[in-house]
């Protein structure tokens, strides 16, 4: 049972996995079946919709997107980003029904596959289950992480700790020594996230700036002082290491 290098070549989702644990050759021939038949969508385009039915889990290869909820005001919150490598759609794994909408931030490249499909997985390949179980309780407790920064901290540490956040998530793909990114959100998009206007937030990024915490030009955000920025916004990593020790062995 071979061991593969640390970087997979073909899956999204192996490579983000990968970042956890060194997966087994047939686990990640198992993941790339997942990541066939690629669809494109172009940026605003809604791929899942709120209390929509559907079979269909989506693996994002390129691109952002972001989940969302309306609210009965015709505002709308969004709850979580999604950015390549993510499993999208699993809330209707419980309800039958997507629980959100699912909304292109850029043009993204996603592939589909039926959701009996990862049931088989986790029956072929126990380790792969325990570890995207593992995966989604770090989510839930980022997105509670969130909840208490918008209901219990300044404007400026909403902003400061979804900055944190962006970084610690795309670094598990992208790398631990990566200090800058492209975000491509509108101030609207980063007012919806974290419970300001856009104004509001243009205002708390250009402090941010003046403060020497950040630097930016257009998208392109970088990591000055990322320790008190983190302090500062009570930011805790969810996203660099998960426990592991208690996973089943590969098949």
């Amino acid at each position: 049972m071979g061991l593969r290098g640390s970087r997979v070549g073909g899956s999204c989702l192996a490579e983000r996995l990968s970042h956890y644990l060194p997966l087994t050759a047939r686990e990640e021939d198992a993941l790339s079946t997942l990541e066939q038949g690629e669809r494109t969508y172009r940026r605003g385009a809604v791929v899942t919709r709120e209390h929509g039915k559907g079979r269909d889990l989506f693996i994002v290869r390129k691109g952002w997107l972001y989940s969302c909820l309306l609210l009965g005001n015709g505002s709308r919150q969004i709850m979580r980003l999604h950015f390549p490598g993510d499993l999208i759609g699993l809330s209707a794994l419980a309800f039958g029904r997507s629980a959100d909408s699912t909304v292109a931030v850029t043009d993204v490249v996603l592939c589909s596959f039926e959701k009996d499909r990862l049931g088989q997985l986790f029956v072929d390949h126990p380790r792969i289950g325990a570890l995207l179980l593992n995966l989604t309780v770090a989510e839930r407790a980022a997105l509670a992480d969130r909840l208490a920064s918008v209901g219990r901290t300044s404007a400026r540490a909403r902003v400061g700790s979804l900055i944190c956040e962006i970084f610690a998530r795309m670094r598990v793909m992208e790398g631990a020594g990566t200090d800058r990114f492209s975000i491509p959100l509108t101030q609207e998009d980063i007012g919806d996230a974290t419970g300001l206007t856009a104004v509001h937030v243009n205002r708390m990024m250009r402090a941010l700036v003046d403060d020497g915490l950040i630097e930016r030009s257009g998208n392109s955000v970088r990591l000055l002082r990322e320790e008190r920025l983190a302090e500062e916004a009570g930011f805790v990593d969810r996203f660099a290491r998960i426990d592991t020790s208690w996973l089943p062995p590969p098949r």
